[in-house]
């Protein structure tokens, strides 16, 4: 009952500050990882383990095939070398730093300082997602950025995975290479063959609850499967999530929007409780350290943090002006300017892979104390610091406003407007006349720059709110039934989406 009541506590502060966040313009992972360590404290909060095997699945899984399913695959082509420099370059470089760290300041095992540096060695871009997600940020920066979280997880569970199988039952790097040979290929394989064939299940669930329920037990199957054959879990889900999502034509568009809906509260919940979990970990290795050992640990937690942050920084900026004038030379374009640099170098902070490898460490881990403890600094304190500084950060940087990508849908939305006219060309009867004006109006109006809703869009808006109106005075004078009445409430609802042109469905990222 005490974690249940945690749990609730925890659920109603996320809700206020997902407010706050989104007023404030700070990463929501940041205002949470907060509260969570907060209500941890509480003076009935206590302490529960999660079972090690079960952490990445339930945490991580969920999270990869959302993120996934939302990147273009043509943004990896077109961004793969920014992308194998930040998903692998830095992912090894700080597990290398952190490592070394681990050795010679903190003791450790060369194995366990690996695991280590593997554990927070991964950025996670959905913490920085409110912030990427604007017209004054240019959108290679923004798609290097979500791409490099998905990869960048799969390197450093890779090298995680290794590193745990090394401490638990000896050997060395040299007996892992084969596994990590076959895992890689072997993971992307599994998940396009499984796309394959859960887009062909899906055409049967279209329409049904069957079909949503469905995705989740999909995205934790593969997990397992993907783990059972020791291949990487993690290119696994992308594979899957990117093959559904270039085969997802079966899906119809109420399914959409409940699918996506269904999944940003799934993996915002997840957060919460990751969140919660560590920090009832945290909670209970404090109470068992004296204060010299506390101290000794945290101030080690402080070193790995600055490690973490450095690394990036001069990694990104090396990598920035290195590219500059080769980019230059071969393509005869600009490159990436040293403002993206510093955009880039500075979203590095930790999220939801950090602490969902921190739980995953089995209790008889050797230092697991003090790599929990670091693990969750460097969430804490790339949140924190990172966080709260990149919104003004990006303001003081003054990026230009992109537009390309507005330009792009107005180009596209023309088409798709002049190829529906010209399937009306040959019908004068009534229906498809007015049909015609509407795709005519529907065009000009979508013409004017810088219009989240056109005046077409909110007269719409406004009738469909007297009809609203008056639908609901009915029901309360009992002049309609009430499925009659909730029947007519979903039909004006599905109107009112289709009435607007961007839609606030996004309930943590928006």
């Amino acid at each position: 009952m005490a974690l249940f009541q945690s749990i609730l506590i925890l659920l109603t502060v996320a809700v206020l500050l997902l407010q706050a966040s989104r007023r404030l313009r700070i990463p929501y992972p940041t205002m949470l990882a907060v509260a969570g360590i907060a209500v941890a404290a509480l003076p009935w909060a206590n302490g529960l383990a999660i079972d090690p095997t079960l952490a990445l699945a339930l945490f991580i899984a969920p999270a990869i095939l959302d993120s996934a399913f939302d990147f273009p695959l043509r943004a990896m082509r077109t961004y793969w070398v920014p992308l194998l420099i930040l998903a692998v370059g830095a992912v090894l470089a700080t597990t290398a730093a952190v490592a070394w760290a681990g050795v010679v300041l903190g003791g450790l095992p060369i194995a366990a300082a690996v695991v280590l540096g593997a554990i927070v060695s991964p950025p996670d871009a959905a913490a920085a997602a409110a912030m990427l997600n604007r017209p004054d940020l240019p959108r290679s920066t923004a798609m290097v950025l979500k791409g490099e979280s998905l990869l960048n997880d799969a390197v450093a569970l890779l090298i995680f995975g290794i590193g745990l199988r090394i401490v638990e039952n000896g050997g060395g790097v040299l007996q892992a290479a084969p596994q990590l040979a076959l895992a890689i290929p072997g993971g992307v394989v599994l998940g396009i063959a499984v796309g394959f064939v859960v887009s062909y299940v899906m055409r049967f669930l279209v329409g049904t609850l069957g079909g949503i329920l469905f995705q989740f037990v999909i995205a934790f199957s593969i997990w397992l499967l993907a783990e059972r054959l020791q291949l990487s879990a993690i290119l696994a889900m992308v594979a899957a999530a990117m093959t559904l999502a270039v085969r997802e034509s079966a899906m119809q568009a109420l399914d959409r929007i409940q699918s996506y809906a269904v999944w940003d509260v799934v993996v915002f919940v997840l957060n919460v409780l990751a969140f919660l979990f560590i920090g009832l970990d945290a909670r209970g290795i404090v109470r068992s350290l004296d204060a010299d050992h506390l101290r000794q640990d945290l101030e080690f937690a402080a070193i790995v943090l600055a490690i973490v942050v450095l690394v990036r920084i001069v990694l990104v900026m090396l990598y920035n002006r290195a590219i500059q004038p080769l980019v230059r030379r071969r393509h005869k374009l600009p490159g990436p300017s040293i403002k993206q640099g510093i955009v880039a170098s500075w979203c590095g902070m930790r999220g939801m892979v950090t602490l969902a490898a921190a739980l995953a460490l089995p209790e008889d881990f050797p230092h697991r104390d003090v790599v929990v403890l670091s693990a969750l600094s460097v969430v804490l304190g790339t949140l924190v610091i990172q966080g709260i500084t990149l919104e003004p950060l990006i303001r003081l940087l003054h990026f230009p406003q992109d537009a390309a990508q507005e330009q792009e849908k107005a180009r596209v939305r023309a088409l798709l407007t002049d190829s529906a006219l010209a399937s009306l060309q040959n019908r004068d009867d009534t229906t498809a006349l007015a049909l015609r004006q509407e795709l005519q109006l529907e065009m000009i109006d979508h013409q004017a720059p810088g219009r989240n809703i056109g005046g077409l869009d909110a007269l719409r808006l406004e009738a469909i709110g007297l009809q609203r109106q008056l639908l609901r005075r009915m029901r309360r004078q009992c002049e309609v039934e009430e499925e009659v009445f909730r029947a007519l409430e979903q039909e004006l609802d599905l109107h009112e989406l289709a009435s607007m042109r961007k839609l606030q469905l996004e309930l943590i990222d928006s």
